[in-house]
């Protein structure tokens, strides 16, 4: 995750500018510290669910394997 991201995460969760330009950030209250939360671990899934397609698309088509790991992708981004 990029310092960029985590910044948009924390600005779409909230966070006021302790410093102009948004170089120091404060979460204020717990609403926006668990929002932030929320919006890190949707990236974190999207970026797992992400690495487990590309190994299902490594596989041959139609291959057990390859069902089972995009089903997992499923189940990873359903986890939100």
């Amino acid at each position: 995750m990029t310092d960029e991201q985590i910044i948009e995460m924390a600005k779409q969760a909230g966070a006021i500018p302790i410093h102009k330009d948004f170089e120091q950030l404060a979460l204020i209250g717990t609403e926006n510290v668990k929002a932030f939360a929320k919006l890190v671990a949707q990236h974190e899934r999207e970026a797992c669910a992400k690495i487990v397609e590309l190994n299902a698309d490594a596989c041959r088509s139609d291959n057990v394997a390859q069902m089972i790991l995009y089903s997992n992708a499923v189940a990873i981004r359903a986890r939100g």
